[in-house]
């Protein structure tokens, strides 16, 4: 907002100072062609009419200016006014096109996030004997639109969940997106292996995905008081254990991401890590621990965790959120997907 405000204020500051140098240089030098920085500068933030108007301004800023430098009826001052009046013109044919592109570019986001908003549901906040919270950051306006996906049902086998990151950003990103989450929620009711889900989100992925395009994703189910997880190269979770500790949920065998299953046909394999009353366990994407601050810095997930142990989970994550946030200074530069699951004590 701040840099808009100067923007908008530049023109008449670089007239205005054009116009003093040049007072202050006397009729021996003649800084009157400056004043075109007028309305090439009105045409980065400015409309049509705006920049048409500083234009203007820089027309009767040039007609007294000329007529002190005793230049008012010469050729070279015909110039200077020519130059004024086709700059301005350029601007605003630039103007134009700008504020078409901004209305394309911000039309184009809002059906990407519609969609993006419909793919990624609200998830329950409880299910079966699990508390969820979640946590959704989205990143800079440059690149705001990603593909983050997330999603727990209660099905027949279990409380199944999803965490997911798409490579790349935009339409494209969705698009994939929206693959994942619906062959996952389609098998997730189906099969009764984990592994088989996995398989059959890389089926449709196969489908769908050219060249080297992947997905990172892990796939998990809870059990009374243990948790199977399948990890297709994304970031381990964090188990916080309510006895006190603190665990990253690495897998046995790592696993490649889904997409790439060509490259290596051993499928990933399920493991299983306690999950009792009193245990949280993070999911998380890479935009989490990839933060930096000014200083270059990633976040520091490990020695963050103890904000995780507020009494509400919700609260908990919210509460590392505003952590993240804050070191990183500013809006993030990629998504950053965060879902807390919480076993009571009974």
């Amino acid at each position: 907002m701040r840099s808009l405000r100067v923007l908008r204020w530049l023109p008449f500051v670089v007239m205005l100072g054009v116009a003093a140098i040049d007072l202050l240089a006397g009729q021996s030098v003649v800084f009157l062609p400056l004043l075109t920085l007028g309305p090439a500068f009105a045409s980065v933030s400015g409309g049509v009419r705006r920049t048409a108007a500083v234009g203007a301004v820089a027309l009767a800023i040039c007609v007294p200016m000329a007529l002190y430098n005793d230049l008012l009826f010469t050729w070279e001052n015909n110039l200077t006014v020519i130059g004024i009046a086709g700059v301005t013109a350029a601007s605003m044919l630039a103007a134009r096109l700008r504020l078409e592109r901004e209305r394309e570019l911000a039309s184009v986001r809002q059906v990407a996030e519609a969609a993006q908003r419909v793919l990624l549901r609200p998830v329950p906040r409880r299910a079966g004997d699990l508390r969820v919270a979640l946590s959704y950051t989205s990143a800079a306006a440059e690149a705001r639109i990603g593909g983050d996906l997330y999603e727990i049902v209660t099905t027949p086998h279990g409380v199944r969940l999803l965490i997911g990151d798409v490579q790349g950003k935009g339409l494209a990103a969705v698009e994939t997106a929206a693959w994942v989450l619906g062959a996952f929620r389609e098998a997730a009711y189906d099969e009764a292996d984990l592994a088989d889900i996995g398989d059959r989100l890389e089926a449709s992925l196969a489908r769908h995905l050219g060249g080297e395009k992947f997905v990172t994703a892990i796939i998990a189910e809870v059990h009374e008081t243990e948790m199977a997880l399948v990890n297709f190269g994304h970031p381990p979770p964090l188990l916080v254990l309510g006895a006190g500790g603190l665990i990253s949920v690495e897998p046995s065998e790592p696993g490649l991401p889904l997409g790439l299953g060509a490259f290596d046909p051993t499928a990933a394999k399920a493991y299983r890590v306690p999950f009792e009353g009193g245990d949280r366990i993070l999911f998380f994407t890479d935009g989490v621990i990839e933060a930096r601050n000014a200083a270059g810095e990633f976040y520091p997930l490990v020695e963050r965790s103890g904000l995780l142990r507020r009494e509400d989970p919700q609260a908990a994550l919210d509460t590392l959120r505003a952590d993240l946030v804050e070191h990183t200074g500013g809006p993030l530069l990629d998504d950053a997907a965060m879902l807390l699951l919480h076993r009571p004590r009974h």
